[in-house]
């Protein structure tokens, strides 16, 4: 193969590789506006994003032993045609039904492309020439995981929410013409059984793990949807381990898990994917609703975290070979936990802290990328290659679902604290006021909705207007006789006026201590979730003993 086929290859790959991942997060700050323009619900726009997840998570294993029935090569192109043609339906959908469809087509696609692109790449190339294969397409993975939201919120700024979509149409259409120049379409393909019963049993699995993460929050973990789909999955994977050990044809060869270097680094990609993507889920929601930026603000406050993935994953992905899987998990575990630590102690108003934070934790989280996607594809060749790009895949796929369900879900569970916390405060300082009866449970419905409906960032001011005032004296007047009322009309109004003043000053005080209790409850409701998980991501560095054997070959 000539030099400049086979940097078409691996520039085709990444292209490919890139648009499949950037796709992940690029919807999440453009939905609103999708929302508004097609004059639609929140919760059907959020379908269009979880039905590209949960398609590419349940069919990534079943499609990527398909292509080698059909042709890796072959299927890749296919693959990239028919993410396409879904960027189409959903760049110029007339309602938001049409939007799922084109990203549930777009899904299809994305299971054939993104584990063959790793496959592809990695194929292409002596195995002395892997690691920096590995370490170009770990990077761009990273980069399009994080630089999504940016992306999405910079294109729906600069034009209209559709170029989210249209933006994948020149993508594809470049990944498809360096394919087709640079891959052998007339390649060998292998005549294997496909185990049908495996394809439909992994599929279901994953679907039913995938759905169940996704929509735990909002269905209830104790609802018996998500404990049916959990229970499918977990009986699911016992059944399919146990048929898939007794076949000579199997949808995931069980060899592959003797291997420890494989399973630490499926492991430790999981586990790290959890936790950097636990703080892309939760910071963008904390500057956006407490700090009052603009989506796009809070999508380039993370974005130090993308540039140390670019960094760090080629470094890392070609020195692990020298200093070993142990010595990358333990600094990239020390380096994501000190970013925790920073997140619940640094003054989260500061953008240089927030920046330096945000650069540790991508440091750390792309020295876990570039080592685990090189140590997953070991020195294997053959099928064991074939199938350990999609089980990394989908690990990572998991990765982000159970870090959306488990940052949320302790998210909600947070704010609703700090609400309640919040209303009580609120109440006892009403109290205080000594306000007549209807004024009091006035307040206290107009404290209590701010509160609930996060509506807390609004700097009025109590003030009883001039009208009031009027009524006041009056009221007054009408107790003294009428031949003195003009008179002593002048006393009664700077009377009352002092004592609305007086009103006003003890109301707007009240006000000021209800708001910075406010905010200081709900800042706690964020900065608790990285208080509490920074034991568990330091936990990370146990996985580094998993990687004390020295390798083994495998040529298959």
């Amino acid at each position: 193969m000539s030099k400049i086929k086979r940097i078409s290859i691996i520039l085709s790959m990444c292209i490919g590789t890139f648009m499949c991942l950037v796709n992940e997060t690029i919807m999440n700050v453009v939905l609103p506006e999708i929302q508004r323009g097609l004059h639609t619900n929140l919760s059907s726009m959020t379908w269009a994003i979880n039905a590209y997840t949960i398609i590419f998570a349940a069919l990534t294993i079943p499609f990527g032993r398909l292509a080698q029935r059909i042709g890796v090569n072959k299927s890749f192109l296919g693959g990239t045609v028919v993410f396409l043609a879904g960027a189409i339906v959903a760049a110029f959908a007339p309602n938001v039904n049409m939007i799922i469809l084109g990203r549930s087509i777009q899904a299809l696609g994305v299971a054939f492309v993104f584990p063959l692109s790793m496959v592809i790449g990695i194929s292409s190339v002596s195995e002395k020439g892997r690691s920096i294969v590995i370490a170009l397409l770990s990077m761009t993975q990273g980069l399009a995981g994080a630089l999504g939201p940016t992306i999405g919120g910079t294109l729906s700024e600069k034009f209209n929410w559709r170029w989210v979509f249209i933006i994948n149409i020149p993508l594809a259409i470049t990944t498809i013409l360096l394919g087709v120049f640079s891959l052998n379409l007339k390649e060998k393909i292998v005549n294997n059984k496909i185990d049908i019963f495996g394809s439909v049993l992994s599929a279901l699995i994953l679907f039913s793990l995938t759905l169940g993460l996704i929509q735990g929050n909002k269905w209830g973990w104790n609802s018996i949807g998500i404990i049916g789909l959990f229970s499918t999955s977990a009986v699911g994977l016992i059944v399919f381990v146990l048929y898939e050990r007794h076949i000579d044809y199997p949808m995931i060869p069980m060899k592959l898990f003797t291997y420890r270097k494989f399973n630490g680094a499926a492991l430790s990609m999981l586990l790290g994917t959890v936790f950097f993507v636990g703080v892309l889920t939760v910071l963008p929601t904390y500057f956006v609703s407490l700090q009052n930026k603009s989506d796009l603000t809070a999508a380039l406050l993370i974005t130090p975290a993308s540039a140390m993935i670019v960094l760090f994953s080629p470094i890392s992905s070609m020195l692990v070979n020298k200093l070993g899987g142990k010595i990358t998990v333990i600094l990239a575990a020390l380096a994501m936990g000190i970013s925790y630590i920073l997140l619940w102690n640094i003054d989260m108003n500061n953008e240089f802290y927030v920046g330096i934070a945000c650069a540790i934790l991508g440091a750390g989280y792309g020295m876990i990328t570039g080592a685990m996607q090189t140590l997953a594809a070991s020195d294997f060749q053959g099928e064991l290659l074939s199938s350990s790009q999609p089980v990394i895949l989908v690990m990572r796929l998991v990765g982000f679902a159970l870090a959306a369900s488990i940052f949320i879900t302790a998210l909600s569970n947070n704010v609703s604290t700090a609400k309640n916390s919040s209303i009580s405060y609120a109440y006892t300082q009403i109290d205080n006021l000594n306000l007549t009866s209807k004024q009091s449970n006035s307040m206290k419905n107009q404290v209590s909705y701010r509160i609930r409906h996060q509506k807390n960032n609004k700097d009025s001011k109590y003030k009883v207007s001039d009208y009031q005032k009027q009524l006041i004296v009056s009221s007054t007047l009408e107790k003294v006789p009428t031949q003195l009322r003009n008179k002593i009309k002048p006393m009664i109004e700077k009377k009352v006026g002092l004592k609305v003043q007086q009103t006003e000053n003890k109301i707007n005080l009240s006000t000021t201590r209800i708001k910075n209790h406010t905010r200081s409850q709900f800042t706690k409701a964020f900065i608790d979730i990285y208080k509490v998980a920074t034991p568990f991501v330091f936990l990370l560095v146990l996985l580094s003993f998993i990687f004390k054997r020295q390798k083994r070959v495998s040529k298959i």
